[in-house]
């Protein structure tokens, strides 16, 4: 494994990283279950805007990890609007101000097409509050709710987690959680004994300290990527134009969606006044769900200037009138379930 002194972020479509990131000058990011749930919740928000799916979690006292694919290649743009987004509610609910996190967070490229890679970061994640003793010596680790390890063991689980490439990568079948427990508890009783324990963390160093996870090969395709990069910004901007394509034909598809559920077309859509109710609601509900600008809604939708959507989506985020209210919960409908609570315990 190769040192790099703040290396640049490579993206590509259908890399995944292991993404960990702490609090500002150590301290806590969740003061409670109510802090890690809105944690979730923006989670699954951020994975709807960019078509993330996470492969395992967990949030700790002071910090969190993340197995995230990017199929669309944004994690830089993902994880700018989770971290800010989260860092202006935790910010609100505790009314204070300032940074949340410390400095950038840390993503390692892993490679996602060697089954071995996966699981040895899965399996750090997950096991992360044994070796942190949130979990007490002779205690299950699925009593730890705030994992996505409850959830492999769970029938049902949130759309934007993808439990099958981690079971697969173990030799599992899809649903085998029976068979995921064993092999994770089993991991429990390893870091119990001294030998077990300092094995797990020579295998788990190069997560900690390197900037990519995979063989030589993998690297020399990455360093080819690095090169590119460096040499010019111009395929950046492609790339850039590119992703912003992607998000304005998201954006197109969930306005259909929108104006089906509402009984609009877009004829009838072009007539209604600026501020009309249903192009508040629209508005609320495009900025919500993809990464389109204000300015894109604004025109898109017939508002005139891009600040009438900024006050449509505050009218909506507040109390909103009867007749929102209802377009709200319609076009709600049309969401993805929302996150659903972690797993109660047995």
């Amino acid at each position: 494994m190769g040192g790099m002194a703040r290396p640049l972020r490579i993206e590509y479509p259908g890399a995944a990283y292991h993404v960990m990131a702490r609090g500002n000058q150590g301290g806590p990011i969740f003061k409670d279950d109510r802090d890690r749930k809105r944690f979730l919740e923006t989670l699954a928000e951020a994975c709807a805007k960019t078509g993330w799916q996470i492969d395992a979690y967990v949030l700790m006292g002071n910090h969190y990890h993340l197995l995230v694919a990017t199929p669309g290649g944004n994690l830089v743009a993902g994880m700018k609007w989770l971290q800010g987004t989260y860092t202006q509610r935790y910010n609100r609910r505790h009314q204070i101000f300032g940074h949340l996190f410390q400095g950038r967070y840390k993503a390692v490229v892993v490679d996602a097409q060697d089954a071995n890679y996966l699981q040895v970061v899965s399996t750090y994640i997950h096991l992360n509050p044994a070796r942190s003793g949130l979990v007490g010596p002779g205690e299950a680790l699925k009593r730890y709710r705030w994992s996505s390890y409850p959830w492999y063991l769970s029938p049902q689980c949130p759309v934007w987690l993808r439990r099958e490439v981690v079971l697969g990568s173990l030799g599992l079948r899809p649903g085998d959680r029976r068979g995921y427990a064993a092999y994770l508890e089993g991991r429990v009783l390893e870091l119990g004994r001294e030998a077990g324990r300092e094995a797990c963390e020579r295998s788990w160093q190069a997560i900690r300290r390197g900037w990519y996870l995979g063989n030589e090969s993998f690297l020399e395709k990455l360093e080819g990527g690095l090169a590119r990069a460096i040499a010019g910004r111009r395929r950046e901007s492609h790339q850039r134009a590119a992703r912003e394509r992607q998000d304005t034909a998201a954006a197109e598809r969930l306005l259909r969606a929108g104006l089906k559920t509402l009984g609009l077309t877009e004829a009838q859509l072009a007539k209604l006044a600026k501020g009309a109710p249903e192009k508040v609601a629209l508005a609320w509900w495009l900025r919500g769900r993809t990464t389109v600008t204000l300015r894109w809604v604004g025109e898109r939708l017939g508002m005139g200037h891009y600040t009438r959507v900024t006050q449509a989506v505050g009218r909506m985020r507040r109390k909103p009138a009867r007749k929102l209210a209802a377009l709200a919960r319609k076009l709600s409908a049309l969401a993805e379930k929302e996150t659903p609570e972690p797993p109660a315990l047995p």
